[in-house]
């Protein structure tokens, strides 16, 4: 109970700001949720194509893959879909590895939209409780300058107490908030590469079945 009792009394000393700092961690808090949860997902659902998916292209099932990759909702389904149907238009290497790539520049910006906002969050949040402070500040000054002389310090202690709550919050929602972001962003990058690593070797593949193809042609003529 007394724990309760000081966040409120803190949140009630501080002001007015103290309630769009809460706006702004509130916000943040919800979008760090959604990504992770996206990403959580997104992680899960490529390793499920990926080990569903290269088995059948290493035993040159590439109609089987290709359909179970269409049928997929991944990046990495996404990736092998586009490389299968390049395929079939241009066996040529560098025809398909473009269309792979451009693959994986349409996934990065799914996997990393709304992750920034956190980071912008968090400087409004600093910026909100340094304001707050500097105008609790002015205020606490021009009471103090019309208050009683022996009065006047102990005033000025308290008001100037008050007035830091709001730098204090503000510091207190932007911290975990630059913490998530960053967090957020690791694990984006570790999706993205394994969604490249995935393409690399579905390439290599593909690359390998057309040319055991067209080394069986021209042992057969």
């Amino acid at each position: 109970m007394n724990v309760y009792t000081s966040i409120v009394s803190f949140f009630q000393e501080g002001g007015a700001f103290m309630f769009p700092i809460a706006l702004v961690l509130f916000i943040g808090l919800a979008i760090a949720v959604e990504r992770w949860v996206f990403l959580k997902r997104a992680y899960q659902s490529n390793r499920s194509a990926y080990s569903e998916l290269l088995p059948l292209m290493n035993e040159n099932k590439f109609d089987q893959a290709e359909q179970a990759a269409q049928s997929g909702n991944s990046a990495i389904s996404r990736l092998i879909s586009v490389g299968l149907d390049t395929m079939r238009a241009s066996p040529r290497r560098d025809d398909i590895h473009a269309a792979m790539q451009e693959g994986v520049m349409e996934s990065i910006p799914r996997l990393s939209k709304r992750t920034n906002y956190l980071s912008i969050l968090a400087n409004v949040s600093t910026l909100l409780g340094l304001l707050g402070t500097i105008i609790g500040l002015i205020a606490a000054f021009t009471a103090v300058a019309n208050a009683d002389p022996a009065d006047k310090a102990t005033l000025l202690s308290q008001s100037i107490s008050v007035a830091m709550n709001t730098t204090a919050f503000g510091l207190i929602a932007a911290i975990p908030l630059l913490l998530i972001h960053s967090l957020l962003q690791n694990k984006t990058l570790e999706i993205v590469e394994s969604i490249e690593m995935a393409g690399v070797k579905a390439l290599n593949t593909i690359v390998r079945s057309n040319r055991r193809a067209v080394n069986t042609r021209e042992s057969d003529a």
